[in-house]
């Protein structure tokens, strides 16, 4: 690991939660651009094997939720960091072709897949290795490298980090419906890796650095509030099939769940992977705070549409510093 690596890692223990909080006087948000529903539905739907027929999990998925997708551009975020062979690093290839064929058998104008890996600069070294190029061949999908892609400043949802704009790729922004696709993983900085923590990818490297060094120097958390506050995710697809515990997101050990965890309401849908694996919801900073404005994180006004999450429930390795985050 590289002396920059751990000094960044040393900062951002040096962060007490509790600084999150104090950040939060006055509310850093304007209320009426945030009307959250009573209730959020979401669902957990089986999926043993990368090679069942995906396509008819998600397109079951879309249908329990009555997404408008008919003549609307939608653009599809996997979480794509590194590969190595063997591993539950990214988002799985067969589950990014299934969410496109399903979005396209549904009436989508236009399907776009983009990602921003922070890790690795070589972007098409990623997409070939890990099959994602092949499986998008096949869909009849492009791929937009955001770290590259032309930008535009776009003024933040929320004030969490303190700044006042953002650029963000136009590819992302010219999209009527934005679907976050992450890996269910344990990150050891912010607990957790599923809907809200994947828009890390779309801040382009190219403006912002490697690996988004701005994002972490303003904070992990309350750069994912800021993130999901300005673009708001209408649909998350979290890949659980196979999962990652442990030192996540990298090196962390494959855990098979056998689910694809669906919703309009990406605050819901997260909050439920957390319980499923054994995560307090309420001790995630970020994740309890976004149950304030952004969405809902409460169980009990959650809605489950599928598969009970007791089926699945499980408690994942923690490195030691996140322990406080167990249920």
């Amino acid at each position: 690991m590289s002396s920059g690596a751990i000094g960044r890692r040393g900062f951002l223990r040096a962060l007490p939660l509790t600084a999150l909080a104090a950040s939060c006087r006055p509310v850093p948000y304007d209320r009426d651009l945030f009307a959250r529903i009573d209730r959020s539905p979401m669902a957990l739907l089986p999926a043993a094997s990368y090679d069942d027929d995906l396509v008819d999990v998600i397109a079951r998925g879309l249908r329990l939720f009555n997404l408008p997708v008919a003549g609307r551009r939608v653009f599809l975020k996997p979480n794509l960091v590194e590969f190595e062979r063997g591993t539950a690093i990214n988002t799985h290839p067969a589950v990014v072709h299934a969410a496109a064929v399903a979005f396209r058998s549904a009436g989508a104008r236009e399907v776009v897949v983009g990602e921003g890996p922070g890790h690795r600069r070589d972007t098409e070294y990623l997409v070939t290795a890990s099959g994602l190029s092949e499986a998008l061949a096949d869909a009849g999908v492009r791929f937009v490298d955001l770290n590259h892609d032309d930008v535009r400043a776009v003024p933040l949802g929320s004030r969490f980090t303190g700044g006042g704009s953002i650029c963000l790729p136009e590819s992302l922004l010219a999209s009527d419906i934005v679907v976050s696709m992450p890996k269910l993983k344990t990150h050891h900085w912010a607990g957790m890796t599923a809907g809200m923590k994947n828009l890390f990818g779309i801040v382009p490297g190219a403006v912002y650095g490697w690996p988004k060094n701005v994002l972490h120097l303003r904070g992990i958390e309350r750069s994912i509030l800021d993130l999901n506050a300005t673009v708001r995710v209408q649909f998350t697809i979290v890949d659980a099939i196979v999962a990652m515990e442990g030192d996540g997101p990298i090196m962390g050990r494959p855990r098979p769940l056998g689910f694809l965890a669906m919703g309009p309401d990406v605050v819901a849908v997260d909050a439920t992977c957390a319980r499923t694996i054994g995560l307090d919801p309420e001790k995630m900073t970020y994740l309890r705070e976004a149950g304030r404005f952004l969405g809902q994180a409460d169980a009990e006004r959650i809605e489950q549409r599928g598969e009970s999450p007791a089926r699945y429930k499980t408690r994942f390795d923690l490195v030691p510093r996140l322990a406080h985050l167990r249920a």
